[in-house]
C-alpha cells in the first residue's frame, strides 16, 4: 500500500483495474443468480444508495484531510523562508567575523532546505539521498548554533537575545516542515475507502443489466471514484505526486542571500 501511495499514477492504474474488475464481478454474479425480483430490487436500491452516499462522504472527508496537510506543508515552507531571512538579517548584530560566519552558514543551509523540497519521485535512492541530506542539515544546524552561542554568551544584551531567538526559530522551522512531510492520511482510512469503493463497484455491476446497451454506464462511477482517490493520494504525497509544494519562497530567499 505504501508503494502505491508514494506513486499516485501507478495507484490510479491499479484502482482502474480493481474497480473495473469489481464491476465485472457484479455483472457475473447477476448473470449467475439472475435478475432481482421487483420486490427485492427496491431494497437493493436503498442499500446501494446508502453505500454510494457513505462512499461520497468518506471521499470528501479524505480529500479535506489531504488538502489540509498540503496547505500546512505550503505554509511551513513560507514560514521557514521567513525565519531564515530574519536570522540572516539579525546576524548583522554580531561582531564582524561572527556575522560573516553565520551569513555563510545560512546561505549553505538555505541551499540544503531547497534541496529537501526538490527531491521528488520515490525511488530506491530516495531514502539514501534523504538520509545524507538530513545528516548534512543536522551538521550545519550544529555549526549555526555554535556560531551564535559564543558571541551571545560573551555579550548577553537585548540585541544578542534577538539574534539567538531568530536562529532558534530558523532551526525549529526545519523540524516542523519535516514533521509535516511525515504527516499523511492514515493507512486505515485508505483501507476503508478502498473497501467501500470495491463494494460499491460490485453492487453497481450487479444492478445493471448485462445485456443493456447502456451497460458501459456502469463503468462511469468506478472511473470517477478512481480519479478522485488518485487526486487525494497525489495531494497527500509530498514527493511522488504531480501536485507538490515547491520551495518558491526558499528559492527567492536564496537568490537574495547570494
Amino acid at each position: 500500500m505504501k508503494f502505491l501511495l508514494d506513486h499516485p499514477i501507478i495507484f490510479l492504474l491499479v484502482l482502474l483495474i480493481v474497480l473495473g474488475s469489481a464491476t465485472r464481478l457484479g455483472v457475473a454474479l447477476r448473470t449467475r443468480h439472475g435478475p432481482l425480483e421487483e420486490a427485492r430490487r427496491g431494497d437493493f436500491d436503498i442499500v446501494l444508495g446508502a453505500t454510494l452516499t457513505l462512499l461520497s462522504l468518506i471521499v470528501g472527508f479524505t480529500f479535506s484531510m489531504a488538502a489540509n496537510r498540503y496547505d500546512l506543508r505550503k505554509n511551513l515552507e513560507e514560514a521557514e523562508a521567513n525565519a531564515i531571512g530574519t536570522a540572516y538579517a539579525r546576524a548583522d548584530l554580531l561582531p564582524g567575523a561572527d556575522a560573516a560566519r553565520v551569513h555563510e552558514l545560512l546561505r549553505e543551509y538555505t541551499k540544503l532546505r531547497v534541496r529537501f523540497y526538490s527531491i521528488t519521485n520515490y525511488t530506491f535512492e530516495t531514502d539514501r539521498l534523504l538520509g545524507e541530506l538530513n545528516r548534512t542539515t543536522s551538521s550545519v544546524q550544529t555549526q549555526l548554533w555554535a556560531a551564535v552561542v559564543g558571541p551571545v554568551s560573551a555579550n548577553q544584551t537585548a540585541p544578542m537575545a534577538l539574534v539567538a531567538a531568530a536562529m532558534n526559530d530558523a532551526l525549529n522551522s526545519q523540524g516542523y516542515a519535516q514533521a509535516a512531510s511525515w504527516n499523511r492520511i492514515p493507512p486505515g482510512a485508505w483501507a476503508l475507502l478502498c473497501t467501500i469503493g470495491v463494494v460499491a463497484a460490485i453492487m453497481i455491476g450487479f444492478r445493471f443489466d448485462s445485456g443493456s446497451r447502456q451497460r458501459m454506464l456502469m463503468l462511469v462511477l468506478p472511473t470517477l471514484v478512481a480519479i478522485s482517490m488518485f487526486l487525494i493520494s497525489d495531494i497527500d504525497c509530498p514527493r511522488g505526486g504531480v501536485i507538490r509544494v515547491l520551495p518558491q519562497n526558499l528559492m527567492a530567499l536564496e537568490a537574495t542571500l547570494g
